[in-house]
């Protein structure tokens, strides 16, 4: 029976996605999220294929009707006509929506502007089928004159996601990226900008304690040199993750790169700043709101600690955000800390047939770890006692 729009609304999402039929190769899937897209099935050269049309409500149901009657071929209702092939701004969006759950905060933000800046105004209109390598490259040209490199390689990169998404459902048959590799100019990766060496890790010590920015800012600062977290773990932090009694912070899956949940033991400094900080933004939702968010229901500002670093005297080749993480590693490096419990601290997943089976935690190593490092930090007075400071720890 063909659908009516009252059973359209009330078709509501379940654990997994599910289809509604309105005849002639018309479908409407339901997504766990509660999305809904029209899609067409067809056959072409005796395949079956899929041809996405449009999301609903956007897309209407007497709109994916007249669409399909529009692509069908009126004599027989077998075969799409040439202009009918799904575009790589139609792909692209479709694939978008299916992924865009399953990152981190922020991530599919930026795959967003990086396809809407660079590939949709270029070629977001051409069949997916239908481009080829030269096209591609034309388009990835204008980001490398303008000496992006790295973000040439991405955006090649997440062309290479839509068109693999793109063969998976019928819109095209390869990924024509492929032979774009070694075309686009090679990038040097530079590491993070970090301050590792002692008197330098003095300079920025010092230059924290007398920085007269906001109390927002101020504790993120410091957080982030206690934690060793990354910056936007630390920027989307929130109350009820933190545990003051226990002294820990138990960041979700779904906020951590590796997509595993980590629980980041907190040294007694980190709690006082906590403490100190909680009568200012502890009624809202985030740890270190943003000061145009009154009542904390946004985090601050990616810019935030990287402004202040500035402020501090700090150029963007000496010190960034991400650079606490390096400074903590070098340091407990040379401490004489266990690499795997420095590695467990920085949520980093060790790679191979290790990485496998290695599953500790290291819990308590890392918090007398992260408390001896912070007492560390609390030590450094002047420079005449920096070379007494440098200490290393036995080896058991």
């Amino acid at each position: 029976m063909p659908l009516t729009d009252l059973e359209i609304r009330k078709a509501k999402p379940r654990e997994k996605r599910y289809t509604l039929c309105d005849g002639k190769g018309l479908n409407l899937e339901i997504r766990p999220s509660g999305s809904k897209a029209w899609y067409l099935r067809y056959k072409e050269s005796g395949k079956e294929r899929t041809l996405v049309l449009g999301s609903y409500p956007a897309m209407s149901l007497a709109d994916a009707r007249s669409r399909r009657d529009e692509l069908k071929d009126g004599a027989s209702g077998l075969g799409l006509r040439a202009h009918s092939l799904p575009t790589f701004q139609a792909v692209a969006r479709e694939w978008l929506e299916n992924q865009s759950g399953h990152w981190v905060p922020g991530h599919a933000a930026n795959v967003r502007q990086m396809l809407e800046a660079w590939l949709f105004p270029t070629i977001g209109n051409r069949p997916l089928k239908e481009i080829t390598a030269p096209e591609l490259l034309a388009a990835l040209r204008p980001i490398e004159d303008k000496g992006h490199i790295e973000t040439a390689r991405r955006t090649r990169q997440v062309f290479s996601l839509v068109a693999r998404y793109g063969v998976a459902i019928g819109a095209c048959d390869f990924d024509v990226s492929a032979a774009l590799v070694g075309a686009l100019k090679p990038h040097t990766v530079k590491p993070m900008a970090a301050l590792t060496k002692t008197e330098d890790i003095w300079r920025l010590i010092q230059a924290m304690r007398e920085y007269k920015g906001s109390l927002v800012v101020r504790t993120a600062l410091w957080f982030s040199l206690y934690t060793l977290a990354r910056p936007g773990e630390v920027r989307h932090a929130e109350w009820q993750e933190i545990d003051l009694e226990k002294a820990a912070w138990s960041i979700p899956a779904e906020k951590m790169k590796r997509r595993t949940p980590h629980i980041v033991p907190l040294c007694r400094q980190a709690v006082e700043l906590l403490k100190e900080l909680y009568p200012k933004t502890g009624r809202g939702t985030y740890v270190f709101p943003s000061a145009r968010s009154p009542k904390g229901k946004e985090p601050m500002s990616n810019n935030a600690i990287r402004t202040a670093l500035r402020r501090m005297g700090f150029t963007n080749e000496e010190m960034t955000a991400h650079g606490f993480r390096s400074l903590g590693s070098t340091r407990l490096n040379e401490m004489g800390f266990r690499p795997d419990v420095i590695e467990a601290a920085l949520a980093h997943t060790q790679s191979g047939v290790r990485g496998i089976y290695n599953r500790a935690e290291y819990l308590e190593e890392r918090r007398s770890m992260l408390q001896e490092f912070a007492d560390w930090i609390a030590g450094m007075a002047t420079p005449a006692n920096l070379q007494a400071q440098v200490f290393h720890r036995p080896v058991d």
